[in-house]
């Protein structure tokens, strides 16, 4: 998706397409990313009860879109989402799961009338009178916002300017920019970021345990019951964790994935004075160390690092996408510095930032 960028001295450029995965079509490998977007000026105007309708509409999103959420974290003035995009069904979308979709973001008359559309449709052309054509156009009006990550971003962040413009009395856009997005590997990647996200608020000093947070998807998996957001957080949390095993969103995986995940995130029980152990995997998902530190400080490269992962996965992405860099460059990966440092071999970036990284 191109656009066109306003500069400073008045004069525009056009903005370059999204860096997507260059996988994001692949049935093995999956196309996860790390989506985050500022309040204009980064005012802190999300309060509780837009933090509370933030997070509905995330929700309808994701049941609408096929996309899923695997953490996320909503913040006073900005918001991360680790999201990842399935490809199309093989099989497509039946009209039947179309209806049941558009049910997440639709008022049933409004439904109603789709489906009434579509069997009129269909009638004429068992009738002969129109084509198949005619059908697909009526089902395209929704489906190419499906499975697609800058369409369940612009529709988040629209639908949700609409209601807080219309319930603050104010008009005009509410996010200082376009969305930023982080490709990131399934794994390591993966569940050190969905860590970073869900401790937001200790970094901000809001609280001292995650769990104390709703508005995130760990305080969200803790807090919100065994069924409806509760079980999709722990679903996603799971899936953020064991992706790169090919588990799916597993939520009965939960009790297993929640003691480990607190270890990632530095918080493991007290038990006789000890801290309960993690694995021995090297930065990996139950190590408190020597990620646990890093994960308390602002880590740049997790926001502007464009692909966040291990080496070879960082170097895959870089050949791919080849003509978004310096022809002086000879591969992607480079090594974390500043914060970032406890991960470095671990966990690389197709950026070399040099200011501001801690």
């Amino acid at each position: 998706m191109t656009g066109v960028m306003k500069l400073p001295n008045g004069s525009r450029r056009m903005k370059s397409s999204r860096f997507l995965a260059p996988w994001k079509d692949s049935r093995v490998k999956p196309a996860i990313y790390h989506c985050i977007s500022r309040v204009v000026d980064r005012r802190f105007v999300l309060d509780e009860l837009e933090r509370e309708k933030f997070r509905t509409f995330l929700r309808m999103q994701e049941n609408f879109s096929g996309c899923r959420v695997l953490s996320y974290c909503i913040m006073s003035n900005h918001f991360h989402i680790l999201l990842e995009v399935p490809p199309m069904p093989e099989q497509g979308i039946s009209d039947e799961e179309l209806l049941q979709r558009l049910r997440s973001i639709y008022r049933e008359g409004e439904v109603e009338m789709v489906a009434l559309e579509l069997a009129e449709v269909r009638r004429k052309v068992a009738d002969g009178v129109a084509s198949e054509e005619v059908v697909e156009r009526i089902r395209q009006r929704y489906i190419y916002r499906m499975h697609n990550l800058s369409e369940f971003m612009k529709a988040l962040l629209i639908r949700f300017t609409k209601w807080f413009n219309r319930t603050h009395d104010r008009t005009g856009t509410l996010w200082e920019e376009r969305f930023k997005s982080v490709i990131v590997e399934s794994g390591i990647a993966a569940r050190t970021m969905a860590a970073y996200i869900d401790l937001n608020p200790v970094r901000a000093g809001m609280v001292a345990d995650p769990t104390e947070y709703r508005w995130s998807s760990y305080g969200e998996a803790i807090g919100g019951g065994p069924r409806g957001n509760g079980k999709k957080a722990r679903e996603g949390l799971v899936r953020a964790c064991l992706s790169q095993e090919g588990v799916g969103f597993e939520a009965g995986r939960w009790a297993e994935i929640g003691v480990r995940y607190r270890e990632l995130m530095g918080m493991a029980l007290e038990r006789k004075g000890e801290r309960a152990k993690g694995g021995e995997e090297p930065g990996g998902l139950g190590s408190a160390l020597p990620l646990e530190e890093m994960l308390r400080h602002r880590v740049r490269y997790f926001t502007d690092g464009a692909v966040i992962g291990s080496r070879a996965f960082v170097n895959e992405a870089f050949q791919a996408a080849r003509e978004r860099f310096s022809t002086k460059r000879k591969d992607g990966a480079r090594r974390l510095r500043g914060s970032g440092k406890p991960a470095a071999g671990v966990l690389w970036s197709a950026r070399d930032l040099r200011v501001d990284i801690g």
